[in-house]
């Protein structure tokens, strides 16, 4: 079993979780509340990572960060160092590539909030600040928590961008994902096996976690 591996994974994966989680709801409440020219294409490109093979993905990311893009060259003038074949590059390719799993189910869940509630809100004297976090938050958490389940257990297989990206330096981006794949080169189908037990396990336990909470999570109707 690679433990280096795995906590490298959960690192990753909450990492991901933690930066996604202000993105989306900023990005799924002004999504699910606004209409403006060019909202189709913004949804288009943020579902893009859905239906774009990883590898491809990964390409055009191992580009994006190369020390003579201007992403990557930012990286490396401000803070040092380079944003491929690094674990910060890896936590930004997965912010990238996870943005759908975080931005759609949080956009669905302030869908889901009447209008007539953020209206009553308004005609109460709540400021828009104190409505949010009294009223829309509590309303459209399930759609939130769903987010965060979704960004993290896919982040714990994410196999394609982190190889791209990444590749496969132990300790630094060598996932759980990447260290089956290794094995399994090596033709060490036990280690390979036991790792993905490992892996499936964590990902049944998160989901099985949400289904859970999710009925004490939705708001009671009197």
């Amino acid at each position: 079993m690679d433990w280096t591996a795995l906590f490298l994974s959960l690192r990753l994966a909450g990492w991901t979780v933690v930066i996604l989680l202000p993105v989306a709801v900023l990005a799924g409440r002004f999504l699910a509340w606004n209409q403006f020219r060019g909202k189709r294409l913004v949804e288009a490109l943020v579902l893009l990572p859905l239906v774009l093979p990883p590898t491809v993905f990964g390409f055009y990311l191992l580009l994006a960060f190369g020390a003579h893009r201007p992403i990557g060259a930012f990286w490396r003038d401000t803070f040092g160092g380079q944003l491929v074949f690094s674990f910060q590059g890896l936590v930004l390719a997965s912010v990238i590539f996870n943005l759908p799993f975080a931005i759609q189910p949080t956009q669905r869940g302030f869908e889901a909030i009447p209008t007539d509630l953020r209206e009553a809100a308004a005609c109460c004297g709540m400021s828009p600040l104190r409505a949010f976090w009294q009223v829309e938050l509590p309303l459209a958490w399930p759609g939130l928590v769903t987010a965060m389940v979704l960004t993290f257990a896919h982040t714990l297989g994410e196999f394609g961008i982190v190889l791209m990206v990444g590749g496969s330096i132990p300790g630094e981006t060598r996932t759980l994902a990447i260290s089956i794949y290794d094995r399994v080169q090596a033709f060490d189908d036990r280690s390979a096996a036991i790792m993905s037990a490992v892996l499936l396990a964590i990902t049944l336990v998160t989901i099985m976690a949400t289904l859970a909470l999710a009925p004490r999570m939705r708001p009671r109707r009197r």
